[in-house]
């Protein structure tokens, strides 16, 4: 498994962390401090940010859960990995894609967030 494998794998974890506390604990490892996530609907900067945007989807989609969608694409310091949202068993209902740029010790600097499918 590459590093990029193994920070997409840690990525897809954290979203789909529902203990607040352990949740806290993983993105304080995973983000810098003043890391970023930005998708379509939503700007969050820093860790605090981050948790409460992962809480807020985690409320809007109760029991579902994030898989990986195919390889990890990664150079340098920045990765590609396509993911989807769904209840286990069942088809997706979100899909997407996410480009994220590491700083030099592995930890999250910046991530940009891509929607391909979403519910009407």
């Amino acid at each position: 498994m590459s590093d990029f494998d193994t920070l997409a794998a840690r990525y897809i974890a954290v979203w789909n962390e529902t203990d607040p506390a352990a949740r806290r604990t993983a993105i304080a490892s995973l983000w810098t401090p003043d890391g970023r996530y930005v998708d379509p609907a939503v700007a969050a900067s820093g860790h605090s940010e981050i948790d409460a945007t992962i809480g807020a989807v985690q409320g809007q989609f109760p029991g579902m859960r994030f898989r990986l969608r195919g390889p990890v694409d990664g150079h340098h310091e920045q990765a590609r990995f396509g993911w989807q949202l769904g209840p286990a068993g069942a088809e997706d209902l979100i899909e997407g894609f996410d480009v994220v740029e590491r700083d030099g010790s592995g930890r999250l600097v910046h991530v940009l967030g891509f929607l391909d499918k979403v519910p009407s």
